[in-house]
């Protein structure tokens, strides 16, 4: 059998996974794992099954299987994770840190080697991983397709390096705290341990990062559900505790004076947790900060932030000015500058671009308070 007569078979085969009940993204994974399995039993250049499509079939139904049991046995393990990780030293290195360098392999690119590592041990999907990279599924899943046949055959005797593993842990902890699967903690947990194991500065940031950003979980959404943003949220929620530690951890690093993304984004988290209130916030720091962030990371993400925070420290039209400057397809761009124009006095353009930013959420409980701004400010018109 010829390479471009089993690339014809994928599309079929991914058709009758979905109408046997796999998700799309979960069918297309499953039927790369079963064309790997392919290679490496010597076809398509040795010999094939009688029945090629049966054959794949058949190898991707029991892979989608495998998945969904380990994803289900990783479910069981989440729930076994404090919501709080306790503070201090962690507990000594387990199998799953080691998972994470295995995965971060030389013979692959740091972009390859952290999303099959978010992939196969994370338990991210192919979607939610493409949304944390800012890229099509169908792109991302190539990409995770490459990265396991580039392993295929390789021996996993050298592991990857810290900053690939760091940066696995950071999207893992970001799906987990914005988004439908609850890592945080896990993520929290791992950390700890990898701090314990080396003095990299970007270790340290990172697990000043979290901790700082998870002290504000308990005040981040209402007895209902609703999403409370940050000047509203409820500061007497705020874990104390996790947010000394948090800044003892990145005064430490900070004193190393070898600064990274981490940390930066650490500093600006913690500015937010020593505000008393929200107007008391001390946004021209927060701005060097993002400064900072911009020129070590150059990141839309982050030039997207400081527009918001430039429009707190010098006013809402230089924090559109700000804005005007990045691309408006940016995932929350039209959210920010409903925000912005609100507080340039401009109600009916926020209402317009709160109604739209709504259609495009990530997530339901963003969807739904982009929904309520956009409500109130139309009601507000009217009235």
């Amino acid at each position: 059998m010829n390479e471009s007569l089993l690339r014809e078979l994928v599309p079929e085969v991914i058709g009758v996974l979905v109408r046997r009940g796999a998700g799309f993204a979960a069918a297309e994974d499953a039927v790369q794992d079963a064309l790997v399995e392919a290679v490496r039993r010597g076809w398509p250049d040795g010999e094939a099954p009688r029945d090629p499509k049966g054959w794949l079939i058949t190898a991707a139904w029991r892979k989608f299987l495998d998945a969904v049991r380990a994803d289900t046995s990783r479910r069981r393990r989440e729930e076994l994770v404090d919501a709080e990780p306790p503070p201090g030293e962690g507990a000594a290195v387990d199998d799953t840190l080691q998972l994470y360098f295995l995965c971060a392999h030389p013979s692959l690119t740091p972009a390859s080697a952290t999303a099959l590592t978010l992939r196969a041990v994370g338990g991210l999907t192919t979607r939610q991983i493409a949304r944390a990279y800012l890229v099509p599924e169908a792109t991302m899943a190539q990409r995770i397709s490459r990265a396991k046949r580039t392993v295929a055959d390789v021996r996993f005797d050298q592991p990857g390096d810290v900053a690939t593993v760091v940066r696995v842990l950071y999207l893992v902890f970001n799906e987990g705290y914005s988004g439908d699967v609850d890592l945080s903690a896990e993520a929290i947990r791992l950390t700890r341990q990898l701090a314990a194991r080396t003095r990299h500065e970007e270790v340290a940031g990172l697990l000043a990062l979290m901790l700082l950003t998870h002290a504000r979980r308990p005040a981040r959404t209402a007895a209902d559900g609703r999403l409370v943003p940050l000047a509203e949220q409820d500061r007497g929620l705020w874990d104390t505790r996790m947010i000394a530690e948090g800044v003892g951890i990145l005064q430490a690093a900070l004193a190393r004076d070898r600064l990274g993304e981490f940390q930066a984004q650490a500093a600006v988290a913690a500015l937010h947790a020593d505000a008393p209130t929200a107007a008391e916030t001390d946004w021209v720091q927060i701005v060097e900060w993002y400064d900072e962030l911009v020129r070590l990371t150059d990141s839309p993400v982050a030039r997207l932030n400081r527009a918001v925070a430039v429009g707190e420290a010098d006013g809402a039209q230089a924090g559109l000015a700000a804005l005007a400057e990045l691309d408006d397809g940016l995932p929350r761009y039209t959210a920010v500058a409903a925000y912005l124009h609100e507080r340039a006095g401009d109600p009916r353009t926020a209402a317009r671009l709160y109604a739209r930013a709504a259609r495009t959420a990530p997530t339901v409980p963003e969807r739904d308070h982009l929904t309520r701004e956009a409500a109130r400010l139309n009601a507000r018109l009217r009235g």
